[in-house]
């Protein structure tokens, strides 16, 4: 009797060998990273403009071109973080590649020079030292 027994362990163990486990299988099969799908110029360009006239940045006026999937913007801002945002967001719509010559006035700057000459907000508080200043 334990002979049958140990022959049918042995027939299953040499059986399942020969079938495919999905843990090895899922090893051979590797992901093919498809490319995505390429925009046209003017499919980029509306995009970006759509994009932006939904935001608060629309009242800047920034100018928009795209040539070879290349966004190029051009305007001026007053917030500094506009400058990076456009950036995104022409990257969003399908822009391969910003060109940024968006000019940022001298009062934004100076508003983040005064920001960070008043120093770092609690991030950098030490445990012991109060946490605002006294009155």
């Amino acid at each position: 009797m334990r002979i049958l027994a140990i022959l049918l362990c042995l027939t299953l163990a040499a059986a399942g060998e020969n079938t495919p486990r999905a843990s090895s299988s899922a090893a051979q099969h590797k992901r093919v990273q498809t490319p995505a799908p390429q925009l046209s110029d003017a499919a980029i360009e509306q995009a970006i403009k759509a994009k932006l006239a939904k935001s608060k940045m629309a009242a800047n006026g920034f100018t928009v071109k795209v040539s070879n999937g290349t966004a190029t913007i051009e305007g001026k801002a007053n917030v500094i973080q506009h400058k990076g945002a456009m950036t995104r967001m022409a990257k969003a719509a399908g822009a391969t590649r910003v060109l940024n010559n968006i000019q940022i006035s001298e009062e934004a700057k100076a508003k983040a020079r005064a920001k960070l000459a008043a120093g770092r907000r609690r991030a950098q508080v030490k445990r012991g030292d109060p946490r605002s200043q006294p009155r």
